[in-house]
């Protein structure tokens, strides 16, 4: 129970550089992806089975909802990518958290045990970026199809204090956006970790086991709805902006 803090913990340090448990796991999980979906690739066939099988079905399907969402053709080329990447390094992320035993390895720091293994989306440092990333990509996707006069227009519009203060009402709601999606998936992330955390403090064995069906639902729930937000927003720039165009 003293192992739970909001911070992430610092294992050890490259130079001047911390390295934290999230960070750590973070690494991990990027390179296992990669190796995987690149080992995918390399034995690609005509005819697809086992694995190739499983994840042309899985991407078939995800792009279909991508077209339903945003539309067919080069919209959905585009943010499929983003979208598709983020889905799956969340929800991996995601499902780490149920490795047995890995709560159990820790190290020794200034002589306090520190979790070597811990949420990657508890770190609220990590989501925010991948929240800019989001909500930055929606911005250059309305930049791009409004250009670069009608999309500070947007923002700033002089023709009178109505629209003045609708436009400055857009740029607060572009900025909650941050705020809004970031929290969501750090907050029940975290909860969820703390949560288990205390059960299995106050009733350890088979009492935490419905809480950890919970947060398995929870990991698929989160990732999924991070993903669906960032392509919704860009859905919402790219039809307002077609408005605005026309």
């Amino acid at each position: 129970m003293d192992n739970i803090t909001l911070a992430s913990n610092i294992l050890f340090s490259i130079g001047s550089f911390p390295v934290t448990n999230t960070f750590l796991w973070t690494v991990v999980a990027s390179v296992f992806l990669m190796i995987f979906f690149v080992l995918i690739a390399r034995r690609m066939k005509s005819v697809p089975g086992g694995a190739q099988n499983v994840v042309e079905m899985l991407l078939e399907g995800a792009y279909s909802f991508t077209e339903s969402v945003i539309g067919p053709g080069k919209p959905a080329r585009k943010i499929f990518p983003l979208v598709g990447t983020m889905f799956i390094f969340i929800l991996f992320s995601n499902f780490l958290v149920y490795i047995p035993g890995q709560s159990a390895l820790t190290v020794y720091k200034g002589g306090n045990p520190v979790p070597v293994f811990r949420a990657i989306m508890s770190d609220y440092g990590l989501v925010l970026v991948m929240t800019l990333i989001s909500v930055i990509t929606t911005q250059i996707v309305s930049f791009a199809v409004l250009g670069p006069f009608k999309y500070i227009g947007k923002f700033i519009n002089l023709k009178g204090p109505l629209d003045f203060f609708l436009g400055l009402m857009d740029l607060v709601g572009e900025i909650a956006k941050v705020i809004s999606l970031s929290f969501r998936l750090f907050g029940n992330i975290f909860a969820g970790e703390v949560l288990t955390a205390v059960i299995l403090f106050l009733m350890p064995f088979f009492a935490p086991l419905p809480f950890m069906f919970l947060g398995l639902l929870t990991a698929v729930v989160q990732a999924f709805v991070f993903a669906v937000l960032t392509l919704v927003f860009t859905s919402m720039v790219i039809e307002s902006s077609s408005e605005e165009v026309k």
